[in-house]
């Protein structure tokens, strides 16, 4: 069985869990700049498997509107711009026969003001996270036998380990919101 302090540190790696995947989902929200977290879920047939794109070529971004992509062997570079197109990201990659380029077009205001809405979205299902958590540690430290008063803090710290994650899902959010709205 976990002790006292146990159950408080096991809500917090949670916590820092539903951190982790809010940053990840802010990632793949594009704001018109040029990112190669952008391809992260794109998967290439290599060799009969499927392999992350980062497994068979070279990402990066040599302006705020484009991405390249150089394939480690030349033989894949119609497989990888066919799993782009296929993505559903709206990218559409110009074969040059050596590398892949993805111009990566501004955003319109009514698209900007979606990504901001799909972000606060994102944001609000950590927080919900956050709270669950906070929830299952509060109903474990009721069913301690401990005295109220050890209980008392217990509850105490995890209320403010949630605060303390809430705000960094608000300032997440803040930073995303300005990547978005900025032009």
């Amino acid at each position: 069985m976990e002790n006292n302090q146990e159950i408080v540190e096991n809500s917090e790696l949670s916590m820092i869990s539903a951190i982790n995947h809010l940053e990840n989902e802010l990632a793949k929200i594009r704001a018109g700049k040029a990112n190669p977290i952008m391809l992260k879920g794109i998967t290439v047939e290599y060799y009969g498997n499927m392999t992350p794109l980062s497994q068979v070529a070279s990402v990066s971004t040599p302006n705020a509107q484009t991405i390249s992509i150089q394939p480690w062997e030349k033989s894949i570079l119609e497989e990888i711009e066919k799993s782009i197109i296929g993505s559903n990201l709206g990218l559409n990659p110009v074969n040059n026969g050596e590398s892949l380029l993805i111009n990566i077009p501004p955003l319109t205001e009514e698209r900007r003001i979606e990504l901001s809405k799909l972000a606060k979205s994102e944001s609000e299902a950590a927080k919900v996270s956050i709270r669950n958590t906070r929830k299952d540690t509060n109903n474990k430290i009721k069913n301690l036998e401990i005295s109220d008063d050890l209980k008392s803090n217990l509850e105490i710290d995890t209320q403010e380990l949630t605060d303390k994650y809430i705000k960094k899902v608000d300032e997440m959010l803040s930073v995303k919101e300005k990547d978005i709205l900025t032009l």
